[in-house]
């Protein structure tokens, strides 16, 4: 299976109880001078789920659905919280595992989803442990394509009645998004799920859980002011993530189903793809193809950090 004896699934991470949750954020925002007011106003989004992120729970379903996938073993780690990627690379090389393959939970390009997961493995690899080789950006592959479009489907034949299909996925600055392939690739892949479904109506791509001061330009619409302009039923699609984390059930989930509430607007929230058997063989497809060409040395650049001018991302 392209030459690997195991695959390392690397996430971002997130709290599994309520006193997990401020240690989590202050992992997620070391060293971006966060204000202390805006952590707490993020881990407030938490405890109203209980202190508990989703991620981890959905994390678990899929690696134990790739171990039935595939003939290898398969790991996972965090960046951000239990089990760590440096705690789960010392038990592979206890386990003789010499090479493998890093799935990490993020379809596109960009600093967060792909350039952070580089210098993630570069991190946590160590000497004489397993070579890690992350695997490509799988936006536009068929298998989360068919699987993006089933969950889509399932949407819109609950709604019943014709609807304005409205892609989203987590904003990120102007700036960012000019020095990577991010916005392509989700308007690609976008297309690729409607074409799927045989939909010749147009469709949205709009942004969520944009933060930071408002001087900073983050990529537009953002998805509760794209609501305020509809007139139709609406299926949001939540194509920028594979699993239904923080970011999903709070921004889509509460505030987007609060504000359609009071808009009276039809609306109905499609499924990631989480652990759909088209996306799990995805995995397997991807370790079999040629060791992926690691990004070029401009792309995907992080932002010029400033006091106030990050904010956790959920999880």
């Amino acid at each position: 299976m392209g030459n690997y004896d195991a695959l390392l699934v690397l996430s971002f991470g997130g709290p599994e109880g309520p006193d997990d949750v401020v240690p989590f954020l202050e992992n997620v925002v070391r060293g971006r001078n966060v204000p202390r007011e805006r952590l707490l106003e993020v881990a407030e989004h938490y405890q109203s789920f209980g202190g508990v992120s989703p991620i981890n729970e959905q994390n678990r379903a899929l690696v134990s659905a790739l171990r039935d996938e595939l003939d290898v073993p398969v790991y996972w780690g965090n960046r951000n919280w239990h089990p760590f990627g440096e705690e789960t690379v010392l038990r592979m090389k206890d386990d003789g595992v010499a090479r493998a393959a890093v799935f990490a939970t993020s379809a596109f390009a960009g600093y967060s989803s792909c350039r952070q997961y580089y210098e993630d493995i570069a991190r946590i690899s160590i000497e004489g442990g397993p070579e890690l080789i992350k695997m490509r950006h799988f936006g536009d592959h068929p298998g989360f394509v068919e699987a993006m479009a089933d969950r889509v489907r399932v949407a819109l034949e609950k709604i019943g009645r014709p609807a304005r299909l409205v892609f989203t996925a987590h904003s990120i600055p102007t700036s960012m998004a000019a020095v990577s392939r991010y916005e392509e690739q989700l308007r690609r892949s976008a297309a690729l799920v409607s074409r799927a479904l045989g939909r010749t109506e147009e469709w949205d791509l709009v942004w969520q859980s944009r933060s930071g001061p408002p001087e900073v330009p983050w990529l537009e619409p953002d998805v509760l002011d794209h609501l305020r302009t509809l007139d139709e039923p609406v299926v949001l699609a939540p194509i920028g993530f594979v699993s239904d984390h923080m970011e999903v059930v709070y921004d889509l989930d509460t505030e987007a189903r609060q504000l359609a509430d009071e808009l009276n607007l039809p609306m109905e929230r499609a499924a990631t793809v989480g652990t759909h058997p088209r996306f799990v063989a995805m995995v397997r497809e991807l370790m079999e193809e040629p060791q992926p060409v690691a990004c070029a040395p401009g792309c995907c650049l992080p932002l010029t950090r400033s006091p106030g001018r990050t904010r956790p991302q959920g999880s």
